[in-house]
């Protein structure tokens, strides 16, 4: 049997995540998705709330996770305690709330989603990300395996990608916000694309105000991040998997505006 995954690109704010809430149910239905990931680091602008968490839950998430800005609201710490759908970086220090690794009962399957966090660019004294997935596979084996990897790199995102080629069903990339045309089955059955995109407005950099990113660049003070309005996007894919093999057999890209 064939359960198709959906990975969706980090939300942006309110008007990402209203575009989510308007979006997400009936795009499962058109591909008849079975299990639904969303990264909503930035569902918060920078970060994201307990509120905004079950938000992203009531829109159609199974499972969402975070990345470098997972601690920039700290009153999220308790929930990630207490939340075993909400995933923070794996291989950020144990003395941090929350974990990184989830093993889920579907019916007759079980799937596992891991989130991870690059280290080129991403300067959060984290874990090597490559040894953190390997010890965490060999604790748990689900059917499926998913993996998150929220990194700067897109060499770091495609060499996690060769390393852990076979051993897990899907590994995709967020934190870049701008979607790739490389989704592919990496040579021993892996799913893979090297950045999702990212939910939120078409006319902004990266979701933020296109001024104030601008502005940074000049050398100014951009200000607290502002989203802009206007048409929203909401980008991801589809990982189609083999229930015989626990392997990909097909991904597709995902724009919904």
């Amino acid at each position: 049997m064939i359960y198709r995954i959906l990975a969706i690109g980090d939300v942006v704010g309110e008007p990402g995540l209203a575009h989510l809430e308007a979006s997400l149910r009936s795009l499962k239905k058109w591909k008849e998705v079975h299990f639904t990931v969303v990264n909503g680091e930035n569902a918060a602008v920078t970060g994201i709330t307990s509120e905004r968490v079950d938000q992203i839950y009531a829109a159609g998430a199974d499972v969402v996770t975070l990345g470098n800005h997972a601690f920039s609201k700290p009153q999220i710490a308790a929930r990630l305690d207490d939340d075993p759908y909400l995933l923070r970086p794996a291989n950020y220090t144990g003395r941090a709330p929350g974990k990184g690794w989830g093993v889920y009962d579907c019916g007759r399957i079980r799937i596992g989603v891991m989130n991870l966090i690059g280290r080129c660019g991403l300067e959060f004294n984290a874990d090597n990300p490559f040894l953190v997935a390997g010890q965490l596979l060999k604790w748990d084996k689900p059917l499926f395996t998913l993996v998150d990897f929220h990194a700067e790199a897109t060499s770091e995102k495609l060499a996690l990608a060769y390393h852990l080629d076979g051993q897990v069903s899907a590994l995709w990339g967020t934190h870049t916000h701008v979607p790739t045309a490389d989704e592919r089955i990496m040579p021993k059955g892996t799913g893979y694309i090297t950045d999702l995109g990212m939910t939120g407005p078409i006319e902004g950099v990266l979701g933020i105000k296109p001024e104030q990113s601008v502005e940074q660049f000049l050398g100014g003070l951009s200000g607290r991040y502002q989203v802009p309005e206007g048409p929203c996007k909401m980008q991801g894919a589809v990982f189609s998997l083999d229930s015989d093999t626990g392997l990909c057999v097909d991904v597709e890209r995902v724009d919904i505006r």
